[in-house]
């Protein structure tokens, strides 16, 4: 028996499989679960263990450290949670990434084409989104076992190949070639989980010993975060902390690991023994102790691992909101004053993070390659915009009730009127960001003087909300006329760029057929918003 002599094609078609049934089933738990996932990360992560709780969930529903470990670095990135909180996300990441192995573990494979049957059954017959979600799920477990098992079938003839068993008696003399191999597996594979569960089938084929398979696991650990570093590439000093802390994380693990691989051996051999676990258990429950002992060993230094990456990562972190807007409640402010004065504070955060996410997508349009990342945090901060209008929405509407006045009710209606414009002004440069998204994915770009124009009316627009504040601030009629100017101006400029543009596709200066039919839209929203800005005034004009 040889390598050359097992049926590649058929290991390749099962991983093919088995990465399919995990993105299928972790869609369907996902969508099964609610979309709110990114709310659970961002909202019930303000202490450690409540980040590892919500990191371990999280991640045992979308099947993929990853992902949550990339939509945590995307939260980092754009200022909306600090290294602490991600250090619990990421830590929890690991913990909820085992599930896939225990599944594997349960070795159900022979059930496999039942489970594919039912769920198919389902999608065809039910037409409910849940019953469709709930199809997605069964199906994809399914899938994901019958991959396992030709994996198996293709695998199992690797005891017998004598240069695999040369290899074998390599890594059970030196643990370290067993660790650098499931690095750069689990890196070439972009999945910690799929490496595993080739680890899991190559193990139970007798292939190798269990003290040599251990190191790969480890290894598989440390090459996930490849996904991690990636996604704080480019960006700023706390991603690349966030980043920095799971590789860190996972390298303390594994020299623990590496320190006690014997007695874990002898544990394994133990209990494998008394519980007559199977193979592929074996290693799910490995998996599971690792990373859960891994936590333990680490929650009690979560601050002194942070203060560590913040000195091998040097910057400045992003300005966190001073109000949490998860603590806005009425009740907690009986005097009117107050309120008005916390609510005043809130909605001056909300035009900050307006305004930056404004800022960003003119940066973003700028740019001629797309930048996945640039428009993830574009996304995170229009998450928060949308929190900050519920949140502030609804204190204001229990202080409507709560106080009766006239002043505090005009003083509401108004704050309201602010809010809502603030968050149309979030959703035009939303709409703003994926028009520049399908230009750049199309690998398209705007001429030279389509820029030009663009930047004219990104400038006068942002200078139209901070006079537009400057207004409501102090009622200063000369910062209302300044204001109904630019207006004016913002509207000639968008008359001039349609004018111009229209000019250009005639002289054939625009190359990119997406960047030309979209253009005038993204003139729009622009006019849009500084409609929004004048809106804002108004409303304060017609308080006085």
């Amino acid at each position: 028996m040889s390598f050359s002599d097992i049926r590649w094609d058929l290991f390749l078609g099962g991983l093919g499989l088995f990465f399919f049934g995990i993105v299928l089933m972790g869609d369907g738990l996902k969508s099964f679960a609610g979309d709110k996932l990114r709310d659970y990360i961002d909202k019930y992560t303000s202490k450690p263990w409540q980040g590892i709780i919500i990191g371990t969930i999280t991640t045992a529903i979308i099947q993929s450290s990853s992902a949550t470990t990339a939509i945590t670095i995307g939260f980092v990135r754009a200022g909306l949670m600090t290294l602490e909180q991600a250090a619990g996300i990421i830590i929890g990441a690991n913990i909820g990434t085992t599930m896939t192995a225990f599944l594997i573990g349960l070795n159900v494979e022979g059930l496999a084409v039942y489970f594919i049957f039912i769920g198919a059954l389902i999608l065809m017959f039910s037409k409910k989104t849940k019953m469709q979600d709930l199809g997605h799920i069964i199906i994809g477990f399914g899938i994901l076992f019958y991959g396992i098992a030709l994996i198996g079938d293709t695998l199992i003839y690797l005891k017998d190949v004598p240069e695999f068993k040369a290899f074998a008696e390599i890594c059970t003399q030196n643990p370290f070639i067993g660790l650098i191999g499931g690095v750069i597996m689990t890196c070439a594979m972009q999945s910690s989980s799929a490496s595993i569960g080739v680890i899991q089938v190559i193990y139970e084929t007798g292939a190798i010993p269990f003290i040599a398979i251990i190191p790969f696991l480890y290894g598989s650990n440390i090459g996930t975060c490849i996904t991690a570093i990636m996604a704080a590439m480019g960006g700023n000093a706390s991603a690349k902390r966030a980043a920095a802390l799971h590789l860190t994380f996972n390298i303390i693990g594994t020299l623990w690991g590496m320190i006690c691989l014997i007695p874990i051996d002898n544990f394994m051999t133990y209990i494998t023994a008394r519980f007559t676990i199977q193979p592929m258990m074996q290693i799910a429950i490995v998996h599971i102790a690792f990373n859960v002992f891994t936590t333990i060993l680490v929650f009690p230094f979560i601050k002194q691992l942070c203060k560590l990456v913040r000195k091998l990562v040097p910057g400045e972190e992003p300005k966190k909101l001073a109000v949490n807007i998860d603590e806005l409640n009425a009740a907690n402010f009986p005097v009117a004053s107050a309120a008005l004065s916390v609510a005043e504070h809130s909605i001056k955060q909300m035009k900050e993070v307006v305004e930056n996410n404004f800022r960003k997508a003119q940066d973003y349009i700028a740019k001629d390659d797309y930048d996945p990342d640039m428009f993830d945090e574009i996304n995170q901060s229009e998450t928060l915009i949308n929190k900050l209008d519920n949140s502030i929405s609804n204190f204001l509407t229990q202080l409507t009730i709560d106080h009766k006045s006239d002043d505090a009710v005009k003083t509401n209606s108004l704050y309201l009127e602010i809010v809502k414009n603030l968050e149309r002004i979030g959703d035009l440069t939303i709409n703003i960001a994926e028009f520049a998204k399908m230009v750049q994915e199309d690998k398209g770009t705007f001429s030279v003087s389509a820029h030009k124009e663009l930047d004219e009316m990104f400038e006068n627009a942002k200078m139209m909300l901070t006079c537009s504040f400057n207004y409501v601030e102090s009622r200063d009629i000369r910062q209302y006329e300044l204001l109904m100017s630019m207006e004016a101006k913002l509207d000639n400029q968008e008359y001039l760029a349609r004018r111009n543009h229209f000019a250009r596709l005639v002289t054939k200066e625009c190359s990119s057929a997406v960047a030309s039919s979209i253009y005038a839209d993204i003139l729009s929203n622009i006019e849009r918003i500084g409609d929004h800005c004048c809106n804002i005034a108004r409303d304060a004009f017609e308080a006085n």
